[in-house]
């Protein structure tokens, strides 16, 4: 786990880190849903312990919904083979092209994301617990609240989540390291590096390279968002808007090179 600064420490929390700080003082019960790129910024099983000393009654990964994500999808392809799809996992992304390119909403994939999926099965399996979404990303935040309001998601980021740590004094412990998610999912802790969806659902292997196309960063989104009519072969993009993916979303806390997150995403991946 990487350590804030005193600067960041002492800090103003953001508006839902306060909302989380609220709900743990009146001792709400809660699910934390932690999203698959968490290993960037803390340890497993260490950051499960540390999220159930904070006062969540459940653990669970946010794989699980990714799960939900790609056969989604995967059913979309095969009811309508011919038409084309831009996945939606990132909030940034969706925006977007609502806000930049509302030619191309009709592309967007009709299902639903993470952690929308992973909010829908912790409502069923555990009734009347606040659910607490925990990841790298910013718009996340806007996507609970404006996409999925039904939902009545909390959405923090990994920088929200450390500074409570610290304002808590909550350090990992040995026996944190006995602890285990609710709710797991393998396949799909690859979802927060470039691709990982494409890999994860199978998509690579159902089209051949001119049919899918795996996009990541500002600059190249936008050129691939401008082509996107004009490569008419191209029936899956997967795209995602920070460079490399969710392992570099502007909620992450890491001093780690690029190339240094992907890799700790693949190795906890490949732990399972």
């Amino acid at each position: 786990m990487v350590s804030l600064t005193p600067e960041a420490i002492g800090r103003s929390l953001t508006g839902e880190a306060n909302e989380l700080l609220d709900l743990i003082g009146r001792e709400e019960d809660m699910v934390a849903m932690l999203a698959p790129s968490f290993p960037v910024t803390f340890k497993y099983p260490e950051i499960v312990g540390m999220l159930r000393r904070l006062g969540f009654e459940k653990v669970v990964e946010v794989s699980r919904g990714a799960e939900e994500t790609n056969k989604q999808l995967l059913a979309l392809t095969k009811l309508h083979p011919n038409r084309r799809y831009i996945t939606g996992p990132c909030p940034t992304i969706v925006r977007l092209i609502r806000n930049k390119y509302p030619h191309l909403v009709q592309y967007l994939a009709p299902i639903d994301s993470p952690m929308s999926a992973t909010a829908k099965l912790v409502a069923k399996k555990y009734k009347g617990l606040k659910k607490v979404f925990i990841g790298p990303c910013l718009i996340k935040k806007l996507e609970a609240g404006e996409d999925y309001p039904k939902l009545e998601i909390l959405a923090i980021t990994y920088r929200d989540l450390q500074q409570i740590f610290e304002r808590k004094g909550i350090e990992p412990r040995f026996t944190d390291k006995l602890s285990k998610f609710d709710i797991i999912a393998r396949d799909t802790r690859l979802y927060p590096i470039s691709g990982g969806l494409a890999q994860s659902s199978g998509v690579i292997n159902k089209y051949l390279d001119p049919e899918y196309d795996v996009i990541s960063g500002p600059a190249l989104v936008i050129k691939t968002l401008d082509e996107f009519l004009n490569k008419p072969e191209l029936k899956i993009l997967d795209i995602l808007n920070c460079e490399g993916g969710c392992i570099n979303g502007p909620g992450v806390v890491s001093e780690d090179s690029l190339a240094t997150r992907r890799q700790k995403i693949i190795n906890y991946w490949k732990k399972s």
